[in-house]
């Protein structure tokens, strides 16, 4: 391969890339102009180079394979990159308005530099280059949590972030080194070959375990979670918006391939009363913990964001139901589900910053009466908590139902997981509670009279527009579910 065919492979982080670069650039020469214009052009020179990048992914420019499995950009993955690059844009046009931070080419740089690494998350097929996009989101977004230096929160959330963080990287790095010691193998497929028809090796399950650990961090799975409330909490909305949606969809995306395809023969089993030794048990029973603390931490919670944060655990045991499983069709599953909850998450964080500017805060009291104050972004929340909630036809019912069949027909067979769709329906219920909790006060409770209702600056119609898109897409997801199920491979096997 020369260097041409790698550029063309790689060309969709490198436009990127050059976003970043072009908005630093920008934000340099407009910066004696005024905040406004220089926050504006960086933006949207960094939209524009996301928007670049997806059409590459989506007409196929970028398709091929790396030596070394460094890269490998199939249809499926093609798409999953091209989302990764919308919620990018999409994070940046939701901080068009945002006051955090004079300095608005660092921050849009840092998060196209973190979109990059999950891009590269999702292509990557070998260990090393999997842990270096793994680290470069991470320290994107312990950098974009900390943003707001007038925020005491911001700089203790960044703060325990990476702390989490860090332990967390380091089991996974450790781990991934025990793999390679036991298999001598850096590619997916390699390690795949290594372990075929050979015996589990202590020093691999004890890899297992620690990559397992890493990877949980990273989709906030119970017990490796405690970092998300405050990180969602204390981060700039939009920042926040951007961990829960993009790099939830890239932790996901890797999880689900790397069981898959590098570790398929110590995957064990889950089945209730025949538990047998692999990544399958360990996911189960993060799964059912995640589900059970996830859902009973949110009941108690009174700001929108943690909210949010506790709602994220609990998804991330749904996704890991389908991942326990094993099986052809879980990386299509997880996909779609990914997918739709980022969209979802993202719309959900872009109405709590637009409500943030206008009243000063993200707890319950801030949203009463918000249907009064704007129809739109109330109705848009709306489509997003119920999408959260599981209620069709929003693109969350069908997310659920997909992950839960196929966890039923997966490799463990019988319905051996019935125990954690079960465990999972059951969650979904209590659920209910604090989706329609907040909207009661969303719809119901009257304005308080205390509160600001009226915008720092601007009429926020950039941030309402992308809120909108958000809620357009996680309708027609749920309406038309194939049209996303089909460049993921998923149609012809769970869909009538």
């Amino acid at each position: 391969m020369n260097f041409l065919d790698l550029a063309r492979i790689a060309s969709p982080e490198i436009a990127v890339v050059l976003g970043a670069l072009g908005a630093l650039a920008v934000d340099l020469a407009q910066r004696g102009r005024g905040a406004g214009s220089s926050r504006t052009g960086a933006i949207w020179v960094g939209v524009a180079s996301c928007v670049v990048a997806a059409l590459i992914l989506v007409l196929g420019g970028a398709t091929g394979a790396a030596p070394g499995g460094m890269l490998a950009n199939g249809p499926v993955v093609g798409w999953i990159k091209a989302i990764l690059a919308l919620l990018t844009a999409g994070t940046l046009l939701l901080s068009v308005r945002g006051g955090f931070t004079m300095h608005v080419g660092e921050f849009v740089a840092t998060v196209l530099l973190g979109g990059v690494g999950m891009m590269l998350i999702a292509s990557s097929e070998n260990v090393l280059m999997m842990f270096l996009a793994l680290e470069l989101a991470s320290v994107s977004l312990y950098i974009l949590t900390g943003f707001n230096k007038r925020d005491p929160q911001s700089g203790e959330a960044a703060l325990k972030y990476f702390l989490f963080g860090g332990m967390a990287g380091a089991f996974l790095l450790f781990g991934l080194s025990l793999i390679y010691g036991a298999t001598g193998a850096i590619e997916f497929q390699g390690i795949r070959a290594r372990l075929e028809g050979q015996p589990a090796h202590p020093l691999l399950l004890a890899g297992l375990v620690m990559v397992l650990v890493g990877l949980g961090f990273k989709v906030a799975a119970a017990p490796f979670h405690f970092w998300a409330p405050d990180a969602y909490q204390g981060a700039p909305t939009p920042a926040a918006g951007f961990i829960a949606a993009g790099s939830k969809v890239a932790a996901f995306f890797i999880l689900a391939k790397f069981t898959g395809m590098a570790l398929d023969e110590v995957s064990g089993r889950a089945n209730w009363g025949d538990f047998a030794s692999g990544w399958a048990p360990i996911l189960a029973l993060m799964a059912a913990a995640s589900m059970l603390w996830g859902n009973l931490a949110a009941l108690r919670q009174r700001n929108v964001k943690r909210l949010l944060a506790y709602s994220a655990v609990a998804h991330a045991g749904y996704t890991v139901v389908a991942i326990a499983a094993g099986g052809s069709e879980v990386v299509p599953a997880v996909g779609f589900y990914a997918v739709t909850y980022a969209f979802t998450t993202l719309g959900a964080f872009g109405v709590a910053g637009w409500v943030e500017a206008r009243t000063g805060g993200t707890d319950f009291e801030h949203f009463a009466g918000l249907s009064r104050r704007s129809p739109v972004a109330a109705l848009c929340l709306g489509v997003f908590l119920l999408s959260l909630a599981g209620i069709p036809p929003l693109a969350g019912f069908f997310g659920k139902f997909f992950l839960f069949l196929v966890a039923l027909n997966g490799d463990a067979g019988a319905l051996g997981l019935l125990w954690l769709v079960g465990l999972g329906t059951a969650t979904t219920c209590v659920s209910f509670y604090y989706y329609l909790r907040l909207l009661k006060v969303v719809f119901v409770d009257e304005i308080d009279p205390r509160l600001s209702t009226e915008p720092g600056d601007g009429s926020g119609l950039i941030e309402l527009t992308t809120i909108l898109v958000a809620a357009v897409v996680v309708v027609v997801a749920g309406c038309a579910p194939a049209l996303l199920l089909n460049p993921l491979g998923l149609t012809a096997t769970v869909v009538p």
